[in-house]
């Protein structure tokens, strides 16, 4: 919902954005007394704090959310968040207060993605509107203004990109509560706003959904300890500590890797932060007996925690891990026998929730970034484990919210104008397309379809632009190969994407009641067709040199003649086989390989593609200590990525064998045909469905594989057993044995 009000945004009034380089100012404090003459019948609140806010009444924290509001381009869109704060409230005296962070905003932090110099970049502000229903009818209206009051407060410094550092010593206690003594503090100044359209939030906000306990503590020299969390993840340290002197500095510096003498090392993820300090927080101890203290408005990505400042030997109590995602249902579930992909599927977990923090990102620590290609290729992974639809729809405004008159997008959302062109492409703008795509497959949801329908057009528009004789060239490929000199040429990743694009525009016409359109996008598409196969096919089951990516692209995206197929199948199959089943493409081919795979007969193929052990491969990661998927097959830059994790819907789709029918989608009609690869026992896997709970699980036994469906109330399923033909199925619960045929 779209908000237009003449509620002012607030800001203080010694902050005035001179140049780029403005002095980093401590996190303000705005405070409002008002009195309420009558019981509290109904309550509600709507905020904006820019970048972030943390808002608390009658000196409670309202909500459990955190890193609010998600972030945007904010000269184009802002989100503010409704509570019902009823049972926050109370007759006679009422005090509302908020902290405001820098966030994304404010980011002033030099880096090569140039957020310092944004558009829209101005100091913290507030708009707040809260409205009361009382017993007597009457209602109250409480909006952000001059009459507020503004100060500082313990947090002197945050950076999204840095750190955060807070000083116990300066605390305001009782600032957020009536009473207060306030007199020394100045009155708010009415600032201009962000620029952007005020709408409600709409995504399940950011919140701390686990506290962690470190597995291990070592002292590596007297006052410095690194605490093993066990577990990469996103989030921040939560600190407790005891028997400190006031002034006392701790500090906590956080990465995934250790240097040879025990320290964090934090080189591979601090290139790119040109100013500052790289995810380190620092608290000066106000001297209680026992303090606990956490950030608000930066976090980290990381497995290791320093502490330096110690005032005596470590404990592993000193230190909890507080896991920060966006707080999304479960829906997903998967099992098997084979422990590795197990850790797979948990790793592959733990790298999504670490990489959707409010947005989609690449990686949690070095940038913090949406970018695009990263998010495309995990959206299946996505909406299989979780309940991140609404996620997504509300992500897709920003994207749109980068999109040049002419259609061009950047390769990160939000964006202050970086990333057009270098960093984008087809691949990448891919998620403007496909995201809708696969919201629309999973949930039978094509609301996100219909509303950016025209900014698709635009954008494939623009692919014409750039593609004579319909050969697209431009933007990042197959990002990540095992040996770039082997990497596909861009032209034919990005043209088959030009292709997909425009049969997914002709699917979206006929879904939208667009006909006129439907018969000029297929005839796009059968020419991009031809002219992808003229270009790249070289003939004996070959695209392009041969390369893994090249024929699994190809057969993954449509493209294959068909006369041609089994041929390019099983040259793919054989040059797995040839290759020890190790990996031999990067994060497109991680996609389009083992689905091209499964897909045509060779399942066990891509089963052993996926576990075999050894280097370059995803078991391998396992092998060297990995918690979450990597960026590269080497593990020398990050180590928590998405971009690689299109596996754990694989293990779904083929292992467990649930897929929604695209003519019957939100799996309306649920195609079930469960691949029993050798080497597995037994699967267990479910998916909690629009339409109701699906589960696919199978056992096998000496000389039968017995096989346990359900289908969801007001669904159908057409079920491909080994040995067996097709057979449509009802809702309910379906038990089945059949003879063991390998696969």
């Amino acid at each position: 919902m779209t908000t237009r009000t003449k509620t002012p945004w607030i800001g203080r009034p010694d902050a005035v954005m001179l140049d780029w380089r403005s002095d980093v100012l401590p996190a303000p404090l705005f405070r409002n007394e008002f009195r309420l003459n009558g019981e509290v019948k109904d309550a509600e609140v709507k905020i904006c704090g820019l970048g972030f806010y943390e808002l608390s009444m009658n000196g409670e924290k309202v909500g459990s959310h955190v890193l609010d509001p998600i972030v945007t381009s904010y000269d184009r869109r802002v989100r503010y968040v409704a509570y019902d704060v009823t049972e926050h409230l109370r007759s006679g005296s009422n005090a509302v207060g908020v902290m405001l962070g820098n966030g994304l905003y404010n980011s002033f932090t030099a880096e090569v993605w140039h957020f310092d110099k944004a558009s829209w970049r101005d100091y913290p502000k507030l708009w707040l509107e809260l409205t009361v229903q009382l017993s007597t009818n009457e209602r109250v209206h409480i909006c952000s203004s001059p009459d507020w009051k503004v100060g500082d407060g313990p947090l002197r410094f945050d950076g999204l990109r840095n750190g955060e550092i807070y000083d116990a010593r300066l605390e305001r206690p009782g600032w957020d509560r009536p009473g207060y003594d306030d007199s020394d503090w100045a009155n708010a100044a009415i600032v201009p706003g962000p620029g952007g359209m005020m709408e409600e939030q709409t995504s399940p906000p950011c919140k701390v959904t686990a506290t962690l306990t470190p597995e291990s503590v070592n002292e590596i020299r007297p006052g410095v300890a690194v605490y093993d969390m066990g577990q990469s993840f996103a989030g921040w340290a939560q600190l407790r500590m005891e028997g400190a002197k006031a002034g006392n500095e701790v500090v906590l510096r956080y990465g995934e890797n250790l240097k040879d003498n025990g320290e964090v090392d934090q080189s591979n993820i601090a290139r790119f932060i040109l100013s500052g300090e790289c995810q380190t927080d620092r608290y000066i101890m106000k001297g209680d007996a026992q303090e606990t203290w956490e950030p608000r408005f930066t976090y980290h990505g990381f497995r290791y925690v320093q502490l330096e400042g110690l005032p005596g030997a470590p404990e592993i109590d000193h230190l909890r891990g507080r896991v920060v995602h966006t707080a999304f249902d479960t829906i997903g579930g998967f099992e098997c026998s084979n422990n590795n992909v197990n850790k797979l599927q948990q790793a592959t977990q733990w790298a999504y929730i670490s990489n959707f923090v409010g947005i989609p990102i690449d990686c949690p620590h070095r940038e913090k970034n949406g970018w695009t290609g990263d998010a495309q290729l995990a959206t299946e992974t996505g909406l299989i484990n979780y309940d991140t639809a609404d996620s997504y729809r509300q992500w897709l405004d920003s994207i749109s919210d980068t999109q040049r008159p002419n259609g061009q997008l950047s390769g990160i959302a939000p964006s202050c104008g970086w990333g057009y062109n270098w960093g984008s492409g087809p691949a990448w703008d891919a998620a403007f397309i496909l995201i809708p795509w696969y919201i629309h497959l999973y949930t039978g949801d094509c609301t996100a379809i219909e509303q950016h329908y025209e900014g698709m057009r635009r954008y494939l528009d623009f692919c014409s632009s750039m593609a004579p004789e319909h050969i697209l060239s431009f933007g990042l490929g197959d990002w990540c190969p095992v040996n770039a000199d082997q990497a596909v040429p861009v032209a034919l990743t990005s043209t088959a994407y030009y292709y997909v694009f425009a049969e997914k525009m002709a699917a979206f016409a006929r879904l939208t009641g667009r006909d006129a359109d439907v018969a000029e996008y297929e005839e796009l598409a059968a020419h991009i067709r031809t002219a992808f196969n003229a270009r790249f096919y070289k003939g004996n089951g070959l695209y392009d040199r041969g390369q893994m990516t090249a024929r699994g692209c190809a057969i993954y995206q449509g493209l294959v003649e068909e006369s041609e197929k089994a041929t390019v199948v099983k040259s793919l199959a054989d040059d797995v086989e040839n290759n020890d089943y190790r990996v031999d493409f990067g994060i497109l081919g991680a996609k389009y390989v083992p689905r091209a795979l499964a897909d045509n007969g060779y399942a066990d193929h891509a089963y052993r593609l996926i576990t075999q052990p050894e280097y370059p491969g995803w078991v391998n990661w396992l092998r060297r200590g990995a918690t979450t998927l990597w960026e590269k097959w080497d593990g020398t830059t990050s180590r928590n990525h998405i971009m690689f994790g299109d596996i754990s819907s694989w293990f779904y789709s083929y292992l467990g064998g649930i897929q929604p029918d695209p003519a019957e989608a939100g799996f309306r009609h649920i195609l079930l045909q469960p691949c029993t690869v050798t080497g597995l026992d037994w699967i267990r896997s479910w998916h909690r469905s629009p339409r109701g709970m699906i589960e696919s699980r199978w056992t096998r036994e000496k000389d039968s594989i017995d096989f346990e469906i359900t289908i969801p109330p007001a669904s159908t399923g057409t079920l491909v057993l080994p040995g067996r033909q097709p057979q449509e199925i009802g809702s309910g619960r379906h038990q089945i044995t059949v003879e063991a045929v390998s696969e």
